[in-house]
């Protein structure tokens, strides 16, 4: 992760900013690290209005929203309905993340 993203996260804590702007800010940083920036945003900026462009699919699953030109819903009720492009995007990550080729076998 580049330092100019912690820096300016940091700052948005620091002022209590109550709209954040991210883009995908964990894009570049492993899952673990990852995931402690997304509990971060979600417990310090909770009353805030955060908008995030997201290029991962976990990126967007505790949100309230997921807009795309073509749907507005919640991530969950998304997933649930047949015709959603969300819904299939989901379908693909966790198929490709879930496939063997994907995972170390321990029985090697």
């Amino acid at each position: 992760m580049g330092q100019g993203q912690p820096f300016c996260l940091g700052r948005a804590l620091f002022r209590r900013s109550r709209i954040l702007v991210l883009d995908e800010a964990t894009v570049s940083i492993d899952n673990a690290t990852a995931t402690i920036l997304q509990k971060t945003i979600q417990t310090e900026f909770a009353d805030c209005t955060v908008i995030t462009v997201a290029h991962r699919i976990p990126t967007v699953m505790d949100c309230n929203m997921v807009r795309k030109r073509v749907e507005y819903d919640e991530p969950m009720k998304l997933m649930k309905q047949e015709d959603s492009m969300f819904g299939q995007l989901v379908k693909e990550y966790w198929f490709s993340f879930c496939t063997p080729q994907n995972h170390i076998s321990t029985l090697q």
